[in-house]
């Protein structure tokens, strides 16, 4: 077994140190998953969604409950020295908590992807071939201090009936323990089988470890988070691994941008909620817009807190004129930083081909996103640019699920391979053939 180290926050060192499973422990929560993911996937779709609606009225229930369990999780993470970014994370609050809810209703009124005829025919010896969707079976979800996943990702498997095994950070433990419990009691309650959804035992690095090379009890596995977390489940897991990806998003200021679209568009794609992956971390300029564009958007930015890490055309742009914030020289390392912060990289780029070139060379494959007033370079830059969503006049923000319309997601995958950009109910199915026939039999030639 490959050994890897763990760099996310589920290896903090503010973990229980009563944190530890063993191997069997954490294989037999698995085994039972296995009769609960083959109960979920023939369940009726109107079974599933009227639980996916007790869940979320069970979660607004005990909304003063979980923001009690959740203020011991961030003051614990705070007097850690926990980062704001991660707190932000962490943190619950009312709102936040009818927002996850709302998610979990609207996953509720989506099509139900099992059973869904995706082709047919009917073959020359007159056999009905099908390919049908099915669901993966038992999902593994590795996450960081992000208690909402721990709703959004029962919600979707659920509803794509898959049994799921959470194995959130040490340091939401308490919030993600609360949440389990009014997840399994109201699914539960309203005909889902046992052990549809449960928390992984232990908080230390071995139960990450023992979860993710449980092949053939696990099907699937999902790590959400920063680049040390999915690195090591990605490089040391036996189990399929569903790769999601950090966010190093770019904006692109084109040559023809209107300038009060390009301010709109930078700030809320880097201040809207600085501390998500589909925040912006790169701002690229038309070398022709310098003089103009760039100061008008520092501004703007600048008047949210952001600091600009500048190269140096756009350092000495910015020195020539009162931005009114914090400008420093950006370090070559800032233009593959995903900061998760009020930073924000800046670059001067010649044209259209040196900006797909940098994102290219520099990006996530996550988001990115182009302003401009000119139709053939959109259709470059969507053409050109590798990335799981390609964003004209937008921001960058816009990358999820929800706004998607596929309800809440379970991650945004980078890769290539069975899923691309916000993964809902399809993305969690597989498929399998289904052969009908009237009695043929294959010749022995």
């Amino acid at each position: 077994m490959t050994q890897v180290t763990l760099t996310s926050d589920l290896a903090e060192s503010t973990e229980p140190a009563t944190g530890a499973a063993s191997r069997e422990q954490v294989l037999d929560t698995a085994r039972r998953a296995r009769p609960a993911a083959r109960a979920l996937a023939g369940l009726t779709t109107a079974v599933k969604r009227e639980a996916l609606h007790a869940m979320a009225d069970a979660v607004v229930g005990a909304t003063d409950d979980l923001l009690d369990a959740n203020a011991g999780d961030v003051a614990a993470g705070r007097a850690a020295g926990m980062g704001e970014a991660l707190l932000d994370r962490l943190t619950l609050t009312p709102q936040r908590i009818e927002a996850v809810a709302a998610a979990v209703r609207q996953v509720a009124t989506l099509p139900d992807p099992v059973g869904q005829v995706l082709r047919g025919t009917v073959l020359p010896n007159g056999l009905r071939l099908s390919q049908v969707r099915v669901p993966l079976g038992v999902l593994a979800m590795v996450y960081e201090a992000r208690p909402n996943v721990t709703v959004d990702a029962t919600a979707i498997a659920v509803a794509s009936g898959n049994a799921v095994l959470l194995r959130g950070s040490a340091s939401a433990i308490r919030s993600n323990t609360a949440l389990v419990g009014v997840l399994h009691r109201a699914g539960g309650a309203a005909g889902l089988p046992e052990n549809f959804v449960q928390l992984v035992p232990g908080t230390d690095r071995d139960s990450v470890r023992h979860l993710m090379t449980a092949r053939g009890l696990v099907d699937v596995i999902i790590p959400r988070g920063g680049a040390g977390l999915i690195n090591a489940v990605v490089n040391g897991s036996t189990v399929p691994v569903l790769e999601t990806g950090v966010g190093n998003c770019h904006v692109y200021l084109d040559a023809s941008a209107d300038p009060a679209k390009a301010v709109a568009i930078v700030v809320n794609s880097k201040t809207r909620r600085p501390s998500v992956c589909n925040a912006a971390e790169t701002l690229l300029v038309h070398r022709d817009r310098v003089g103009d564009l760039l100061p008008e958007v520092a501004a703007a930015l600048h008047a949210e807190g952001v600091t600009l890490h500048a190269d140096p055309t756009a350092l000495a742009a910015l020195e020539t004129v009162d931005a009114g914030g914090a400008v420093v020289p950006a370090q070559p390392a800032d233009f593959d930083t995903e900061y998760l912060s009020l930073d924000l990289a800046v670059a001067v780029v010649d044209d259209l081909p040196a900006a797909v070139a940098h994102i290219n060379a520099h990006g996530t494959g996550h988001t990115e996103a182009i302003v401009t007033e000119n139709l053939d370079a959109a259709t470059t830059f969507t053409t050109e640019v590798d990335a799981a969503a390609v964003i004209v006049n937008a921001s960058t923000a816009f990358t999820d699920g929800g706004e998607f319309g596929f309800g809440a997601e379970i991650g945004i995958s980078t890769q290539k391979l069975h899923a691309r950009g916000p993964m809902g109910l399809g993305e969690l199915t597989s498929s399998k053939y289904v052969l009908t026939g009237t009695g043929q039999t294959r010749d022995r030639s």
